[in-house]
């Protein structure tokens, strides 16, 4: 199986708007896909950074001079296009899905259909795991994540049941937590809860809404006067923050305006509503059926 299989792959490159002299982004390097066709469409003096803070993503790296990986969180996105002597770049693409390799590992943990140990870390240097977060948080924090993260009915009832589990033996494992849990998923959408649960705690694990928070903040710094900005993300919160802040150029989408009245934001929409995958993609690639990519470009200042 390949390692990801890029989502909305023609829209994001038709988005991008590439200059073949241009120099892009792609945050969310996973297994290559959206940056070898970012790559197709550049000259010999465009330039593309990628960036991925999973070790196993490094295995997949692009041998051609006009690509660097680093492998670091895209949070930090200005400061290593800053050591690497890029100030402004003329595009910037992230896809904040989980990858298909990270999904089929059952020893990340990533995926309800495989009983492995509870991990859910996407870089393995990073100390805590989910395995900490349910052994080790109190349960008011428990209920915090699924309600927050999860958007979960029962969050307080599904922290209990943790609590109370794990005071009788470790939850050690995917399927441990499944059944711990068990009693309290909705019959007939049994994988649907789980998978909001199993979200919860990699968003927790991870800071995904941290990091996705502070690329957007960097992003008016990063990228160039015309400079597109592509974000495909996939549950309500991620997609939230992206429409409120392409709308606004703030987190909490309230639209700023001068003494005469014009608009306060550093960006233009490109595209009015979310751009969603054909019958098709979906048909060929269920992972992309949640995709929802926006594309916005950076004003003139001035």
């Amino acid at each position: 199986m390949a390692y990801h299989q890029p989502v909305l792959l023609s829209e994001c490159i038709e988005g991008l708007n590439i200059r073949p002299d241009g120099i892009y982004v792609d945050v969310t390097f996973g297994g290559g896909g959206h940056s070898r066709a970012i790559l197709q469409q550049l000259g010999a003096e465009g330039r593309l950074f990628a960036f991925d803070r999973d070790a196993d993503a490094q295995r997949n790296a692009i041998d051609d001079a006009r690509f660097t990986l680093i492998h670091e969180d895209f949070r930090y996105v200005k400061n290593f296009l800053r050591l690497h002597g890029v100030r402004r770049v003329d595009g910037l693409l992230a896809d904040l899905g989980v990858s298909s390799h990270q999904l089929d590992e059952a020893e990340r943990g990533f995926s309800t259909r495989f009983d492995g140990r509870l991990d859910l870390r996407m870089d393995q240097r990073v100390a805590r795991s989910a395995h900490d977060v349910v052994n080790g948080d109190e349960e008011a924090e428990l209920r915090r994540i699924f309600a927050l993260y999860g958007e979960l009915p029962n969050a307080a009832a599904l922290a209990k049941a943790i609590v109370s589990k794990r005071s009788q033996e470790p939850i050690d494992t995917t399927f441990q937590l499944r059944d711990a849990v068990a009693h309290l998923l909705p019959r007939g959408r049994e994988n649907k809860a789980l998978a909001m649960i199993f979200q919860a705690l990699r968003i927790e694990v991870n800071g995904e809404l941290e990091s996705l928070t502070s690329l957007l903040e960097q992003a008016p710094e990063v990228l160039a006067e015309g400079g597109r900005l592509a974000i495909i993300s996939y549950h309500s919160l991620e997609d939230r923050l992206v429409k409120n802040y392409m709308r606004a150029g703030r987190m909490d989408g309230e639209v700023q305006q001068d003494f005469y009245g014009n608009k306060l934001t550093p960006w233009t929409l490109v595209s009015r509503k979310a751009i969603v995958p054909t019958d098709a993609e979906v048909a060929d690639n269920s992972r992309a059926r949640s995709a929802k990519l926006r594309i916005a470009e950076r004003r003139h200042d001035g």
